[in-house]
């Protein structure tokens, strides 16, 4: 479920049209900001490239190359995930324009006096009073960041502290308050959204990475100042980030694990999630937690470094370890919670009152001493692990997700680290049963999406359906299916141009009316008890113009070698990512966006560590991954396929230990935008056994319950595809144009 785009446009000109506030206007009046990312990655070591029109690939500004090589976290991050949204601010911060003058719908606080939206949030008396915590705790800056103590994707209402005290609510950005001034630092996605939020207290850079945030600290703050920070909301790789480049300073960082943004925002904060947390049925588990349990025990005892203790931070891996649920963070199935567990004891860190008596029995009947659950405080987790590294012990943590403030408290030689914890490592591959649970959810899936393509067949050309109304829908018919949660995210529903724009998502003030003759997409997912999910299709009920065709078939082809590739066992995914662009490359188009993700059994839609990016770990048997290439047309339309694929074993001529995929997504593909004879002859033949394998697994499924209309849909949308022969009326045009220029040459 990514969304991002390429450019058409010069880099100059491109990011002159966002920083100056330029909009276009869709064909239903709507006014959108003109934010055309580049599929170019500018990022350092990798590869550079040409856009279609044979452009040389365009360069960092040296501050943001400055950024990305230093080993800013934020700044790599984003490369790796987004690269062209690095080339997009690259270009933005080397060539700042004045932004906004004469809109009303955006802030102008050089005007006399000051002029602010409607939407912009007074933050006087907030940043009054976090001013004085500032000066109460003899700090000299305070940083915000908008994450959560788990370095969860989503994060709840109660730890969007950046957005209450800087009012702007966008998803990412960094705020840092001193005496004298606020600042917000965020990428290009936002800044028109920040300018209509943030009042003038509020000075917004559009830079990303803690260089720049460093940068303006060394500028803004005397030497002997201190920067306070909470210590669990920043991680250990930011942290040494931070504390690098500030050392010859003589700026000191500050940890303090009382939030000031907490204290301020007081009896207005709200109320820390407190709905039951829940035990799965047995029948939508892998294995028990006791199991589990032991098999985390087991490789403690086998690792080189003999650790007594693994702590989990990440919330997903203490649900997977206990196979609870909850509903604490939208979108994802997880509560608040922290495990330390040790060759003889577990303790599970919650609030104790959310467990019903069902779900204490659940964990500590007929227990042993090692293995009953002992439950204890969220909030003396720190406490916690530091009395117990008082010990003659070792803790194993997975540094991802481990956040500054529990990292302090561990000393080095008592620190067993690695990138992700054996509990994130193990859940990353799915047992057969969790592999069967996983596929049965896609079936279920399968008739909600394809009940809605049918549903969009026939109320489109009325011109009754736009961008909200069908989300809300496709919703709806999530909902009818059984064992199901809640969306696993907010669903993409964007027609026309607005599918090329990065992270669109519609409103129901603000959406597009959906038209025969423009492409849509839509991507969307579902948590299920006994599976996640996460689908991409584009369609046209119209007429496509044969760049559309011809730019659908190649992603398809992308999506099809991928999917069909045979590659050796721990190969990692960025080596094999390449092939889902080759066909795209081959006529110089591409995507700036990862391709695929990994997924998890009523858990994360995007689950570490699996995946197709450079940090994600080697492909194993029993992983299940996105795989999602696209193109993005900027300015007129979008493309994206996405299925969700099981890594399993291949079959080879000759012995070895090889894998591929096995896709158990089970939608068709538009055969309107299929240009078959741009298809090989092997992805033709892979395509129809996929379509064969569609009709038996969702077939059966919709006949049962009686879903007759959408049967023969299918039916008509399966049908075997076969390379078009040469049209007849071309060669008798052919033959007659020879033999007049024979007749012609005779004369």
């Amino acid at each position: 479920m990514k969304l991002r785009g390429s450019s058409k446009e010069s880099c100059s000109q491109l990011c002159g049209m966002v920083s100056s506030g330029r909009t276009q206007t869709s064909s239903t009046g709507l006014v959108l900001p003109i934010t055309s990312p580049t599929s170019v990655c500018c990022c350092p070591g990798k590869a550079g490239g040409r856009d279609r029109r044979n452009r040389p690939a365009l360069s960092p500004s040296p501050s943001t190359h400055s950024a990305l090589t230093s080993g800013d976290p934020m700044a790599q991050a984003l490369c790796g995930c987004c690269p062209w949204l690095v080339l997009l601010c690259a270009c933005a911060w080397s060539h700042p324009k004045p932004g906004y003058l004469g809109r009303e719908d955006v802030r102008n606080c050089s005007a006399n006096p000051p002029h602010l939206p409607v939407t912009a949030v007074n933050t006087t008396a907030r940043l009054s009073a976090l001013r004085q915590q500032i000066q109460a705790w003899n700090l000299s800056a305070y940083i915000i960041p908008d994450t959560d103590a788990h370095k969860s994707e989503y994060i709840g209402k109660h730890d969007e502290r950046r957005a209450w005290i800087t009012g702007f609510k966008g998803t990412a950005g960094i705020a840092v308050v001193t005496i004298g001034k606020a600042a917000v630092w965020t990428d290009s996605r936002y800044w028109t959204q920040a300018e209509r939020e943030m009042d003038c207290n509020w000075d917004l850079h559009k830079e990303v990475g803690i260089t720049f945030i460093v940068t303006w600290l060394l500028a803004e703050i005397p030497a002997g100042g201190q920067v306070g920070f909470d210590p669990f909301l920043i991680s250990v790789d930011s942290w040494n980030y931070y504390d690098t480049n500030l050392q010859d300073s003589n700026i000191q960082l500050v940890s303090i694990t009382t939030n000031l943004v907490d204290l301020v925002w007081g009896s207005e904060r709200p109320p820390v999630p407190s709905e039951p947390i829940y035990a799965l049925e047995t029948a939508f588990t892998g294995s028990t937690w006791q199991d589990k349990v032991s098999d985390i025990r087991s490789q403690m005892q086998k690792h080189s470094k003999a650790p007594t203790a693994v702590l989990l931070t990440a919330l997903d891996e203490t649900a997977w370890l206990f196979n609870l649920r909850s509903s604490d963070i939208t979108y994802n199935p997880f509560f608040y919670s922290y495990t330390l567990l040790t060759n003889s004891s577990i303790k599970l860190f919650v609030n104790k009152s959310r467990f019903s008596p069902e779900t204490l029995q659940y964990l500590n009947s007929g227990c042993i001493e090692s293995m009953c659950v002992q439950l204890e405080d969220y909030n003396q987790i720190r406490d916690s692990v530091q009395a117990y590294v008082s010990g003659d012990v070792r803790i194993w943590i997975g540094a991802q997700y481990t956040m500054y403030g529990l990292y302090e408290v561990i000393p080095e030689e008592k620190l067993v680290a690695d990138a992700y914890s054996p509990v994130m490592m193990t859940k990353a591959v799915k047992n057969s049963k969790e592999q069967a649970l996983l596929k049965a959810s896609h079936v279920r899936d399968a008739v909600a999406v394809i009940r809605y393509l049918v549903w969009l067949e026939k109320n489109v050309p009325r011109g009754t359906v736009d961008e909200f109304s069908g989300a809300e829908f496709m919703d709806q018919l999530r909902g009818k299916e059984d064992f199901f949660s809640g969306p696993s995210f907010q669903t993409i529903s964007a027609s026309g141009l607005n599918a090329a724009l990065a992270h669109y998502s519609p409103t129901k003030e603000l959406n597009h009316k959906l038209s025969p003759e423009e492409m849509y997409l839509v991507d969307s997912g579902g948590q299920y008890w006994d599976g996640t999910t996460d689908i991409t299709r584009t369609v046209h009920w119209g007429t496509p113009s044969a760049f559309q065709k011809e730019a659908y078939t190649r992603v398809l082809m992308g999506n099809i070698d991928l999917s069909k590739l045979i590659f050796p066992a721990a190969t990692s995914g960025h080596v094999l990512e390449t092939f889902a662009r080759k066909a795209l490359w081959d006529v110089g188009l591409n995507y700036g966006h990862g391709t695929g993700h990994g997924i998890g059994n009523f858990l994360c839609v995007h689950e570490w560590p699996v995946g197709f990016q450079t940090k994600n770990i080697a492909m194993a048997k029993g992983m299940f991954t996105s795989i999602e290439p696209g193109y993005y047309q900027d300015g007129e339309f979008g493309i994206r396929i996405e299925d969700v694929a099981l890594v399993v074993e291949a079959k080879t001529k000759y012995p070895g230990s090889y894998l591929t995929f096995e896709v158990v997504s089970l939608v068709p593909y538009d055969r309107n935008l299929i240009d078959v004879n741009l298809l090989s002859p092997e992805q033709l033949q892979y395509l129809n056994q996929y379509y064969q394998v569609i009709r038996e697994k969702v077939g059966p499924e919709l006949q049962q319950r009686q879903l007759l209309e959408e049967f023969e849909w299918l039916q008509r949308h399966t049908e075997p595809l076969s390379a078009r022969a040469p049209h007849t009326a071309s060669l008798a045009s052919v033959l007659v144009a020879s033999t007049l220029a024979i007749l012609s040459w005779s004369n």
